[in-house]
């Protein structure tokens, strides 16, 4: 409770100060974030569309902006680095102790720990073979595709799963050759990916689910975007506007339905890689899917 508190009364101060100091005239504040033109990903769109809503939200308070797309592909690595050096301004992604190191997170979880609800995709011709799984044990066994650089990646790893890494476009690939028995996805994510992909399907019977927070991250010291776009996600989330978003936007409109997870069986494990401040964040309950 303690650290709601304080929170809240940084919003509080930081919007007085906007109040006090704002400049009418200032040029509008750009924010560069990673736009991929070669894979191109539906879910980009989500995000974007989420920090446009936080930047307008807090207009008011912090003036104008100005979104400005980086069109180039880059792994999650790469694009880390690029807030680093200031060649972008922000960035989303799966959070974890290093990279809360290496940038500054924004603390709002994006997908409301969506991310860390994972169902599997499979070939169709093996989809007996996870029917009658109810060991977590038995399942580990299995090889299991990630990214090459997805925390998820070292979560499965360190909590024992029979892990192979490969580049993120490839992995439905890899899966078709072989290299691997089930790739995991969250709950929002394969349903477009596996179009025109007939030999593969969503596993219908378990779902692993481990915390995963999504944050918007930006460079250590750039503490007014931090802070501004924090401030626009709380008071998204206050109005509406932020659930609005996240239930109805085409990545996740219809997706719980579709999943069905009242009858898949629940595998839950550690995230090991969540630092403190992310786990305090798990008792606010609003912030948070809750099934």
């Amino acid at each position: 409770m303690l650290h709601v508190i304080v929170r809240v009364g940084i919003l509080l101060l930081v919007l007085f100060s906007q109040l006090i100091w704002a400049d009418p005239t200032q040029t509008p504040s750009q924010v560069r974030y990673n736009l991929s033109d070669e894979y191109i990903d539906l879910k980009q769109t989500y995000f974007i569309d989420l920090l446009r809503l936080a930047m307008e939200k807090s207009q008011q308070q912090y003036g104008d902006f100005e979104l400005q797309a980086v069109a180039i592909d880059m792994p999650q690595r790469r694009a880390i680095k690029s807030v680093q050096e200031s060649e972008l301004d922000v960035v989303w992604t799966m959070s974890s102790i290093e990279r809360e190191q290496q940038l500054k997170p924004v603390y709002f979880p994006l997908l409301k720990g969506l991310l860390g609800y994972r169902i599997a995709v499979i070939r169709k011709e093996d989809e007996d073979k996870f029917i009658d799984i109810n060991d977590l044990e038995e399942l580990q066994r299995i090889p299991v595709g990630q990214g090459l650089d997805w925390p998820d990646s070292d979560i499965l790893q360190k909590q024992g799963f029979t892990l192979v890494r490969g580049a993120d476009h490839n992995l439905l690939t890899m899966l078709n050759k072989k290299r691997f028995d089930y790739y995991l996805r969250g709950i929002h994510e394969p349903w477009s990916e596996l179009v025109g992909r007939s030999n593969l399907m969503v596993e219908t019977t378990f779902v692993i689910i481990y915390p995963a927070p999504i944050y918007f991250f930006v460079r250590q010291d750039n503490d007014l975007l931090a802070e501004r776009i924090e401030y626009g996600l709380r008071a998204a989330l206050a109005d509406g506007s932020f659930d609005s978003l996240f239930y109805d936007h085409a990545i996740t409109r219809g997706v719980l339905e579709r999943v069905n997870l009242l009858t898949r069986r629940e595998f839950r494990i550690d995230n090991p890689f969540l630092s403190d401040s992310s786990k305090n964040l798990l008792s606010e309950r609003q912030l948070w899917f809750n099934e």
